[in-house]
């Protein structure tokens, strides 16, 4: 012996866990060690050549905008992509990530004409390269300063080649989808109404317009019938006798665009009535005996915004009002608006607010154009000029098409919105000419949701102005159209959330031709060539030499001297006008995919899966589908997944204003990025999310109990010898623990196919803290601490310590990969990483159903025994639960059966335990969910059991063995067993 009884540390002998897997994780000072670690052994690239030859699954990055630091919505989506292709890399599949950036278009544009503005510099005075240049170095250092920032949150790349849509190739690929879409006769010239940015003085598509609370002015105005044919036969054409003298009243919050008036809509629908004033307190308008038509349903409203009595004459019919002529109630103004307004049908009119009229500007709304097109032909029939008026410029101002308003008015042209975004004087001039005219019925002002630019923030006006676009329904020679061709992509493609497909699809059903124009700098040009009617030039020549000077010098080659003569060659001599509009960057990311998925060899077309906001429903899933539908006939993705927005704690939008902002390199340098992983895991993400300091605090203790398991178990594993019991050999307790890793397996598996990360997170939590933490490590910590080390139990217990180390370190690894890869390198200090390494395989043999269903009521009768337990030591009659020996009344035979072979002082970690067939006695402890089984706790020492100075158990035969008499006969036989192994 090398001690003696009276010298031998016990605890020495026990196989407490043993590890440098501290409890705190201090992840804010080790995760920078391990992305530094990540880097300089090139992860990235070994997992590229450990997955070679593996089939490829894609996500496809949707690029982030390069112009600052990151946001929470940027950790949120950069996290849900990293679980993603980490998931697919650790089961079987090379999962690589590209991640890209959107580099073009008008933020990075105004924050360099900021600067120029700043130091009283004029842009226009800047040649245009120079000017695009500084736009390009100024992307590439935010991109510079995101790739760190997405590296911190873990992140995993090819950030060393990544796309960008400012690269040489990127934008001569770019171009050559939008000259695909030429040549094909896709791509046309036409003047339609469009949002506008004045301030930003470009037209904005409907994903760069957000919508805000807008204080407008509002007038009802009145058009007066000056004509009236017939309908056919005497009744008819007396009927229609009386309504001249009358006024149709139109109601709009938009009283600049009046000047624009071309007609108005009514709808067949919709009842309508001729009314007369019959009294009238106000100080301009209608007098008693005017007569006017409303619609029924809103006339009384209408009257009394007014302060007039009324009463209804007679009916009005939707044939009667096609038959009306109306006066532009600006007649005269400036010398203008001498032609006949017509009345004309439109699907969008509806009595639910106005007056059930609606004043009908072709060149300033969109469904005032569809209005007017729609009955183009057989206005031109009527003999009605229907051409649509230019009212506004692109600063905001009235042209000479708003005589009485434009140039031509004293004091110079009168203002929609100036440069600040700010009202101009538009409404105020069109609303006293209205007046001076006594055409006004009444004016109010109304508080509604209007259009704004997303990046300036003020209200955008629609008008006409000439652009390019593509079309949505031309027939494209196979029977089909871009809106047919993206219908049915999107029928053919998976989306999750489910509705994300019906809102992709409306939004594809009602939309408008594809406008991609836009009237700026930066960007990849609309490299056409056009005559002076519209028509493009589709020369292959010509578009060879552009797309190889792209490739070569960027698309700059476009605005370079002589690039005209460069590039129409023999032709430049034809009158062919270079075309000056940029695309819209939703036209280059939309492109993305062809120069990523298709040029890449690493990668492959199409994608599994694209993954953004919801927003993108009208961005880039959007736009992707329009310009891939376009070329290709289908979606460049297979599925499509979403995710919310980050709410307050409260559920209030975030603002700097309202000082809840979340700020995602904050929460790294104070908790940890695995922190921020594990809040997006155990999110709704699909959902909008709240975070703030509670929600975090919550992760923050979770990852605890998970950090506190892990620990565990690495303890516990300093003690594996790698022996192995056969699963026949093992007890039920392990087999049950082998069984539910079995389970899980197909949760993970299935969650992550599913994209259903909180499912995984939770049922991992669960397990590792109420099943292991609290049941199966509680329970077997007498056996691996105590048992000698040729226990079968022990190692049995070892082994399925090991298998659930495993299993539950790389299921958790693409959600927390800092703390996984720092669990894994103190388990196998020679591995490389733990993303390199696959989930385990579960043998099919650790599936057992009918053992789970038996210890599921094994753990029933646990639970009163527990229960019972922890009264008596709320009481204090008792301490630790080995003092304790439970005797169990259960009285239902067939559960008597099931414990029957169960060793129930084990698994309720008591020092003995009864179980007694006979009814128990009163005051028995019992619980309502387990009928028929009742607990009387007994003390240990009232049984004359004795304490075990090694492992605290009570027992019969402490004492037994003479060489240790203050220990019991299993302690004793194991300081034997350890003695002859020399270890103490």
């Amino acid at each position: 012996m090398t001690d003696t009884v009276d010298t031998i540390d016990y605890s020495r002998t026990l196989y407490l866990p043993r590890t440098n897997f501290p409890m705190r994780g201090g992840l804010p000072e080790k995760e920078p060690q391990i992305v530094a670690r990540w880097q300089e052994m090139d992860l990235y690239r070994l997992l590229r050549e450990d997955a070679a030859g593996r089939p490829k699954y894609v996500l496809h990055d949707g690029p982030p905008y390069a112009n600052g630091t990151i946001h929470i919505g940027h950790a949120l989506n950069k996290i849900l992509k990293d679980v993603i292709t980490r998931s697919f890399q650790m089961r079987g599949y090379d999962s690589n990530y590209v991640p890209g950036w959107d580099c073009h278009g008008l933020p990075i544009e105004w924050k360099i004409e900021e600067k120029y503005r700043a130091a009283g510099k004029n842009k226009d005075e800047v040649p245009i390269n120079e000017f695009r240049q500084e736009c390009r170095e100024f992307a590439q250092a935010w991109i510079d300063v995101q790739t760190q920032e997405f590296l911190r949150l873990g992140v995993i790349g090819d950030f060393k080649k990544p796309y960008t849509t400012m690269n040489f190739h990127a934008e001569a690929r770019i171009a050559g989808e939008l000259l695909k879409f030429a040549m094909s006769g896709q791509l046309y010239r036409g003047s339609k109404p469009v949002m506008w940015s004045v301030v930003e003085r470009t037209a904005l598509a409907e994903a760069e317009v957000e919508y805000q609370d807008y204080e407008s002015d509002t007038i009802w105005v009145k058009f007066p019938v000056i004509a009236a044919a017939g309908v056919g036969g005497e009744t008819g054409d007396k009927k229609l006798a009386k309504l001249m003298g009358t006024s149709v009243v139109i109601w709009t919050t938009t009283p600049w665009t009046i000047p624009g008036n071309r007609a108005v809509s009514y709808s067949p629908r919709v009842a309508y009535g001729l009314y007369e004033v019959t009294t009238a307190e106000n100080d301009f308008g209608p007098q008693p005996g005017e007569k006017l038509i409303f619609a029924d349903a809103l006339a009384e409203e209408c009257f009394a915004k007014a302060k007039l009595g009324y009463k209804r004459l007679h009916d009005v019919s939707a044939d009667e009002l096609y038959e009306l002529e109306l006066s532009h109630p600006l007649r005269g103004l400036g010398g203008g608006y001498e032609f006949t307004v017509p009345m004309i049908p439109g699907d969008h009119v509806t009595d639910d607010a106005g007056t059930g009229f609606v004043h009908t500007a072709p060149g300033h709304g969109r469904e005032d154009f569809d209005a007017w097109m729609d009955a183009a032909r057989d206005l031109a029939a009527r003999g009605i000029d229907t051409a649509i008026p230019f009212a506004v410029d692109d600063a905001g101002f009235f042209t000479r098409d708003a005589p009485g308003f434009g140039p031509d008015r004293e004091g110079g042209a009168a203002r929609v919105i100036d440069d600040n975004g700010k009202k101009g004087d538009a409404n105020k001039a069109v609303i006293e000419a209205l007046i001076a005219k006594n055409m006004l019925f009444a004016r109010g002002r109304l508080k509604h949701s209007y259009p704004h630019s997303w990046r300036s923030k003020k209200p955008v006006i629609f008008r006409n102005t000439p652009q390019w676009f593509v079309y949505m329904d031309k027939d494209l020679g196979d029977d089909t159209t871009l809106r047919s061709r993206a219908l049915a992509a999107i029928d053919a493609t998976r989306f999750v959330p489910a509705a994300g497909q019906t809102r992709l699809r409306a939004m594809i059903e009602d939309r408008p031709d594809w406008v991609l124009s836009r009237q700026r700098a930066w960007g990849v040009p609309i490299c056409v060539f056009a005559d002076e009617d519209g028509n493009i030039l589709k020369d292959e020549a010509v578009n060879a030499r552009i797309l190889e000077a792209f490739e070569r010098e960027g698309a700059d080659a476009w605005f370079a001297e002589g690039a005209r003569e460069r590039f129409l060659g023999p032709r430049a001599n034809e009158p062919w006008r270079m075309v000056t509009d940029i695309l819209d960057v939703w036209f280059d990311s939309g492109s993305t995919h062809t120069f990523t998925l298709e040029d890449r060899p690493d990668l492959k077309w199409p994608a599994d899966v694209y993954l953004e906001g919801s927003d993108q429903h009208r961005g880039w899933f959007h736009s992707s589908l329009l310009e891939s539908c376009g070329t290709r006939g289908r979606a460049p993705y297979d599925t499509v997944v979403t995710h919310g927005f980050t709410m307050d704690e409260d559920g209030r939008k975030m603002s700097k204003s309202l000082g809840n902002v979340v700020v995602p390199q904050e929460v790294m340098a104070k908790s940890g990025a695995d922190i921020l992983r594990l809040w997006v895991m155990t999110t709704d993400y699909w959902e909008d999310q709240r975070l703030g300091k509670n929600v975090l605090q919550t992760n923050i203790d979770a990852y605890r109990k998970l950090r506190n398991t892990v620990r565990w178990m690495l303890g516990t594993l300093a003690h594996d010898e790698g022996e192995d019991v056969p699963l026949a050999e093992m007890p039920e307790l392990e087999r049950l623990m082998l069984h539910r890793l079995a389970e899980l397996d197909e949760v993970v598996r299935s969650g992550y196919d599913g994209f259903e990360f909180k499912r995984i997170t939770r049922a991992l939590l669960d397990f590792m803290v109420v099943e292991l933490s609290a049941f199966y490590f509680d329970i077997r910590k007498d056996s691996l601490y105590c048992d000698a080390p040729s226990s079968p139990k022990r190692k049995a217990a070892v082994q399925v310590v090991r298998h659930l180390f495993d299993c539950l370190v790389t299921w958790l690894a693409p959600m927390l990969p800092f703390t996984m890869e720092e669990a894994w390198g103190e388990r196998y200090p020679q591995a490389r990483s733990v993303h390199l390494a696959q989930f385990p395989e579960i043998p099919a043999g650790w599936r057992d159903d009918e053992l789970a269903a038996k210890w599921r009521k094994v753990r029933q009768v646990r639970s009163v025994i527990t229960g019972a337990l922890e009264l008596e030591r709320a009481n204090k009659t008792i301490g630790s639960s080995l003092e304790a020996v439970p005797v169990v009344y259960v009285t239902d035979e067939a559960l008597r059966q099931v414990v029957r072979d169960i060793d129930l002082a084990e698994i309720s970690i008591t020092s003995d335990l009864v179980v007694s067939g006979e009814d128990a006695p009163a005051g028995a402890f019992t619980l309502r969910e387990v009928p028929r089984v009742a607990v009387v706790i007994e003390k240990a020492v009232d049984r004359n059991l004795r304490k075990c100075a090694r492992s605290w158990r009570y027992t019969d035969d402490v004492g037994s063995d003479s060489a240790f008499p203050d220990v019991s006969a299993r302690d004793a036989s194991v300081l034997r067993e350890l003695q002859a192994l020399g270890r103490i």
